[in-house]
């Protein structure tokens, strides 16, 4: 397992993923697969947040293929310039159990960490992904509320838990 931050020169193998978790976690993800695929340029669009300052994707590759990633965004306006928000984690179901979850998150937390000024980590998950509640939970991220109804895909309604870490 590597770990590493991604760049543009990335986005072909990050794009491919980023399909792939929103065909395989569909209530996971603010975003949808059919959205995904009417985009146009992709590549372009995905090189440039890549390289985009202020947000951090860190990919994990086993054997050279990219199975998972996380992204972090620090938040941009000057009175939540303290918080930082972890989206799109993800790890190919095959890549699952053994630690690439947490790698990524930690990768995630550790930069925050050596962010000027980050002062806590935002990150939401669908109240029924008992796993990603539970790693979650072990690295520290505490729930401070549940957003009902937060996702709404085929006309089932998905909650979501609200969770900070205190840097």
């Amino acid at each position: 397992m590597e770990i590493q931050l991604l760049n543009e020169k990335h986005a072909e193998a990050y794009w491919q993923l980023r399909l792939e978790m929103l065909q395989q976690s569909p209530s996971s993800f603010g975003s949808s697969y059919e959205e995904a695929i009417a985009r146009t340029n992709p590549i372009e669009v995905t090189a440039e947040r890549l390289a985009q300052n202020g947000s951090y994707t860190f990919g994990c590759f086993d054997d050279g293929k990219l199975v998972g990633a996380v992204t972090l965004v620090r938040e941009g306006a000057l009175k939540m310039k303290h918080k930082a928000s972890i989206f799109a984690m993800y790890v190919a179901p095959d890549h699952r159990g053994k630690g690439f979850a947490r790698g990524l998150l930690q990768a995630a937390i550790t930069q925050a960490k050596a962010e000027d000024g980050i002062e806590q980590v935002m990150i939401t998950v669908v109240t029924t992904n008992e796993t990603a509640k539970g790693l979650y939970h072990s690295c520290g991220f505490k729930p401070y509320g549940t957003e009902k109804r937060a996702l709404k895909y085929n006309d089932e309604y998905f909650d979501e838990e609200l969770m900070v870490l205190f840097l």
